[in-house]
């Protein structure tokens, strides 16, 4: 049964890294969901973090794969239920539209953060999953969404263990 599953790869600053991943999942006519690197809790160490969906046995030798062919250091597959993640999202919409009583009490359901208010436009953050962050937005279009952008995840295990070089 296909189900969403957080890939985990810690690697090193490496050329190419991006289009390997990219063969690997395009061999098996796997779509990512999602595409995250940053640096991490590892000195010189960075943390790529995909998302995709589909069956256990898949997502498992995909895993495999990563850790073979990109040589990273270690892939950790996760459900969303062994893992802490959030997503971010930032809106533009017309200043006048915070205005308005079913506006400000959506803002207040979605736990926004104001990053900007100019004459024309507002600037808000909103943090959640990703279901959230889409009903925001589906909800937004009644008052004039001018702009919408979403992150990709980023996740910790909810494992204690921690991943030493």
């Amino acid at each position: 049964m296909k189900q969403e599953y957080t890939l985990t790869a810690y690697t090193e600053d490496q050329m190419g890294l991006l289009n390997k991943i990219t063969v690997i999942l395009s061999r098996r006519k796997i779509s990512l969901e999602s595409l995250n690197i940053s640096t991490c809790e590892i000195d010189k160490m960075y943390r790529c973090t995909l998302v995709i969906n589909d069956t256990f046995e898949v997502v498992r030798n995909i895993a495999l794969q990563i850790e073979k062919i990109i040589e990273v250091f270690k892939c950790y597959c996760s459900t969303n239920d062994e893992i802490v993640w959030k997503q971010m999202g930032l809106f533009k919409v017309k200043t006048s539209s915070i205005m308005k009583e079913e506006m400000n009490f959506l803002l207040r359901k979605y736990n926004t953060q104001f990053i900007t208010i100019e004459k024309d436009f507002t600037v808000f953050e909103v943090t959640g999953h990703e279901n959230e962050i889409n009903n925001l937005a589906t909800e937004l279009k009644e008052f004039e969404l001018i702009e919408f952008i979403k992150s990709a995840r980023i996740a910790v295990t909810l494992n204690s263990g921690t991943f030493e070089i």
